[in-house]
């Protein structure tokens, strides 16, 4: 799978928040307790985390080139650090349209508060959302994509919004059998839909 390398500058500018805003809490697969902080960041920086607890004060940048495991999480690291757990929060980030902030933690991993998004939502409205003078730059699809592996199988199809649809199968659970949803993902869908979400177990 090979994405085209097509630049164009949107007519958004970025985001990022107005102020600071802390919440704490115990990371689920850790089980340390942490501190993350959200704190403005000046254009161009994109989403970035701090490991403030460590001496260099290191910072990990939210790409999909830093993804090292996703044991049912995802850990991010490079050769300084790493950060896991990290998927709660930055589902919320993209749903805001967020483009600059820095993420400062005191601790290897994001804490899980109630197993849903909605604490980060409540974070950054907290924080409040500021539009900033440079414009986005964004890939924007010429073709559909895809990915398969197992029983697990992506599509990206062009599109003027950010949709997205999916369909679960688990033919041997009479509660989940088969289910379809699709959704364009904004603020208020994401907010009213999306966020206080939790991930089920089978037992």
């Amino acid at each position: 799978m090979s994405l085209p390398d097509e630049l164009s500058s949107s007519k958004k500018n970025q985001r990022s928040i107005k102020k600071i805003a802390k919440i704490g809490g115990t990371g689920l697969f850790t089980g340390k307790k942490v501190e993350v902080k959200l704190t403005p960041a000046p254009e161009g920086t994109g989403i970035v985390f701090q490991r403030v607890d460590l001496s260099s004060k290191p910072f990990l940048q939210a790409l999909v080139n830093n993804v090292k495991e996703t044991p049912r999480c995802t850990i991010l690291g490079n050769h300084e650090c790493q950060v896991q757990t990290v998927e709660h929060i930055l589902s919320a980030l993209k749903a805001f349209d967020l483009d600059n902030v820095i993420i400062e933690i005191d601790g290897p991993e994001i804490p899980s508060c109630d197993g849903s998004a909605t604490p980060f939502v409540d974070l950054i409205q907290r924080a409040g959302v500021v539009s900033q003078p440079a414009t986005k730059r964004v890939h924007r699809l010429e073709a559909p994509v895809y990915w398969s592996k197992g029983d697990v199988h992506l599509v990206a199809l062009p599109a003027e919004e950010f949709r997205i649809s999916y369909t679960l199968n688990s033919p041997n659970s009479e509660f989940l059998k088969s289910q379809f949803y699709t959704i364009h993902v904004n603020e208020e869908t994401y907010k009213q839909e999306i966020a206080s979400a939790r991930t089920f177990s089978l037992y």
